[in-house]
């Protein structure tokens, strides 16, 4: 295999073209190419109890709800632990995140959290291009929203 020369040194086990070769998931899009209304669905996932705890354990969201079994078989509403709104909100965005280097998130405006979600879901999100606007000569902003859904089409965030 090749190696890329940086500095005049080779980086070992990357190839020469490696800067050629498109990145998985990536979105090569400019700003022309986007339509309002346009949509893209991710793949779907299940949200484990390992990465359940370990993100609210992240965002110290430590309520007896999505902590505390007992507190949440018993006296909980829904008689089981929720995931974490972190984690809803985190995992849906990222199902629908592509690696495209020229765009950043300038925030995130009213998340509403619609149904719960258990451990063991299976969620996935639809994205939506909601509208487009020419900042100036060197930026462009696209306006978009994120619905994250889980089993077969149920609306939770």
């Amino acid at each position: 295999m090749a190696e890329i020369r940086v500095h005049g040194r080779g980086v070992p086990g990357i190839p020469e073209n490696h800067a050629t070769i498109p990145v998985w998931n990536s979105e090569d899009w400019h700003f022309e190419d986007f339509e309002v209304g346009d949509k893209i669905r991710s793949i779907r996932r299940t949200i484990s109890e390992g990465e359940s705890i370990l993100i609210k354990s992240l965002v110290m969201d430590h309520h007896p709800y999505v902590s505390d079994e007992r507190f949440a078989a018993g006296d909980g509403a829904s008689g089981k632990r929720l995931v974490a709104g972190a984690v809803v909100f985190s995992t849906g965005l990222g199902l629908a995140a592509t690696n495209f280097p020229n765009r950043i998130s300038c925030g995130y405006d009213r998340p509403r959290f619609i149904a719960p979600v258990f451990i063991g879901d299976t969620t996935f999100t639809i994205r939506e291009i909601l509208s487009k606007v020419v900042k100036d000569r060197e930026m462009c902003k696209v306006r978009v929203s994120y619905s994250v859904f889980k089993g077969k089409g149920e609306h939770v965030l």
